[in-house]
This record gives structure tokens, sequence and C-alpha cells, in this order.
């Protein structure tokens, strides 16, 4: 069964789950983040995440969503806020949001991902920028990904700014934080032992073959490079093909969540009509990076 407590001041709860939101050390610390909204909230819940606490204003009545929420998770502490407390941690101008969940997070292991015979795995390394982790995160989840991998100092996945521009997709998509290359590539390796055919395909300004004749069927690592430098060598030298995005007009590359999205559609789109694509085009300029 679950507790109601009553929260009408900054005490000790209260200030930790303010550090929740702008302190990645305390977060991961406390292996727990905060989720805000309708749709991340209710796939955090149908996806099974731990979820220690619901915030909710003290005042007023609550919607039948948030209702049946706070019944379908009855271990979780229920905590009736003061509004205005409320509102700092939703952080919301036009007032605090009907809940907020306090949720535990997964541990890092590579295992989390299932591999399928159509697995289709993305590795975004070193991304810098929490929106831009947050769409791969969500582009993932809309085109039929297994998971996604985050590598070296990167930004955090359960950063607010993160789990608000995956729209929720996080609890779907299986996401590993792991150091580097060492360890996704381990990882292959032992999956091709065991007779998965993974190949890793990059994305780079200079690949050689475009996306759209590349094949991107089968078992697959798609890998993304920081917005600003691109693959780092060690990957570059790691992949079985390099593959680019061509482009017309003033811009002079892509974002790199918007390069991702591009891949993702494409293996998508081949994986659904059962198309095997090859060949080698150098005639257009392209880029991938923000």
């Amino acid at each position: 069964m679950s507790r109601t407590v009553r929260v009408t001041s900054r005490n000790a709860s209260f200030q930790q789950w303010q550090a929740l939101l702008g302190n990645r050390t305390k977060r991961h610390r406390s292996g727990e983040f905060l989720v805000q909204g309708v749709r991340p909230i209710t796939l955090a819940v149908e996806h099974g995440w731990r979820v220690s606490a619901l915030l909710y204003a003290g005042t007023g009545p609550l919607s039948g969503w948030a209702r049946d929420l706070l019944d379908r998770v009855p271990t979780a502490t229920r905590v009736a806020m003061a509004p205005e407390l409320l509102a700092e941690l939703g952080g919301k101008a036009e007032g605090p949001p009907e809940l907020v969940a306090v949720v535990g997070m997964p541990a890092d292991r590579l295992d989390r991902i299932p591999v399928r015979p159509d697995a289709l795995v993305v590795v975004f390394d070193r991304p810098t920028t929490p929106g831009n982790l947050g769409t791969v995160i969500r582009s993932a989840d809309a085109f039929g990904a297994s998971g996604v991998v985050v590598t070296g100092h990167a930004a955090d996945p359960y950063d607010p700014k993160t789990v608000r521009a995956s729209t929720g997709s996080l609890f779907a998509m299986p996401t590993v934080r792991v150091d580097g290359p060492a360890e996704v590539l381990d990882w292959v390796a032992t999956l091709r032992g065991r007779g998965v055919p993974l190949r890793i395909v990059g994305t780079d300004e200079h690949g050689d073959t475009e996306a759209a004749t590349a094949d991107l069927t089968g078992p697959l690592v798609v890998l993304i490079g920081n917005e600003t430098h691109g693959l780092s060598a060690g990957w570059r030298a790691a992949c079985d093909d390099l593959v680019r995005i061509p482009i017309t007009g003033a811009a002079s590359s892509l974002n790199a969540a918007t390069a991702a999205t591009v891949v993702l559609y494409e293996a998508a789109t081949q994986r659904r009509n059962g198309v095997r694509r090859g060949g080698r085009d150098r005639s257009h300029h392209d880029a991938v990076r923000d």
C-alpha cells in the first residue's frame, strides 16, 4: 500500500528532488530522476520503470488520468505538495503540473538491448546537447531500433531536457551509457562470435556511399558522431562502411540528430520493403554534423 506525505516547505525531501533537476552527479548518485508530462509518465509506468514517488498539488481535484495513474502504482509514495513548490519542480511558468514522478534509473548494461535478426542499434558518440540526444532516442523508437548506446563524456539521458525531447520514448527504448568504443566493440565481437552478423555503419560527411544506396538491412549498428567533431578516429577505424547524406542549398551540414533520423528512416524503409542496396557515389557534398 502507498503512503501519503505532505510537503509544504522547502524541506530536505524537496531539496533532494530539486537537485535531481539540475545536478547530474546527484541524479546518478541517487539513481533517480524527475519525469514531467502526461505521455512520459504514462510510458514510464506502462514499461515497468520503478516509480518511487508521485508528486501532486495538495489542493483541488485531480483528473481521471492522474487518479488512475496513482492507483496503478500503489508502491509509490504519494506526495501532496504546496502548488508553488510543485511548480518549481515542474518548471512550468503557467503553474504546477498535475503530476511529477520520481523514477529510478535502470542499470547501464548492453544486454538490456535485445539483439534480434533485424537488430538496429544506434550509437551516439559523445553527444553534447540533451535536446539532440533526446531527439535521437525519439527517432530510434519511431523507426524500430532495438536500443541506443551513448558513449564517452556525453549529455545525460536522464537530464530533464533529454527526457522532454524524447517525448517519453526514453522509457520504451533501451538506452545505455558506456565509457567509450571499447565496450561497444567488445559487445559486437561477442555477438559476432555467437553468429550474429552485426555490421557497423558510421555517418560521415566524407562517407563513400550515400545513405539511400547503402545496404542498411540485417543486424546493424549505426554510429552518430559528436555534433562538432564527428566520429573519433577509433570509431572510424571500427566501421565496416561510412555513409553520407547528400545536401543542397546554403546549409553546410545537418544537425546530428537530424542526420540520425534520416539514416534511421532509410534503414526502416529498406527493412519494411525488403530492399537490399549497395553502391558508391561521390557526386554530392554532404554533412552530418551540427
